[in-house]
């Protein structure tokens, strides 16, 4: 058995790669919806959006818990 295996869901996974994932999934819309920060509301753009999680570390937390519901069937 290899004990080197990285049980981290998001290893090797980018932020801007999650974040495309759920802009496609739900749409901006429903993203405001469900995780309520002004990026995903008011004129929404993957830029700036990533420019707020990567400063603002409680509303990743929540884009990483979403994406890890979504993708493990989730949500």
């Amino acid at each position: 058995m290899n004990s080197n295996v990285n049980k981290d869901p998001l290893h090797g996974i980018t932020l801007k790669a999650i974040l495309e994932y759920l802009v496609n999934k739900y749409g901006w819309q429903e993203l405001g919806d469900t995780i309520r920060i002004n990026c995903f509301i008011d004129n929404p753009s993957i830029n700036s959006s990533l420019k707020f999680l990567r400063k603002t570390e409680w509303a990743r937390k929540k884009v990483e818990a979403l994406y890890i519901s979504s993708v493990d069937g989730g949500y």
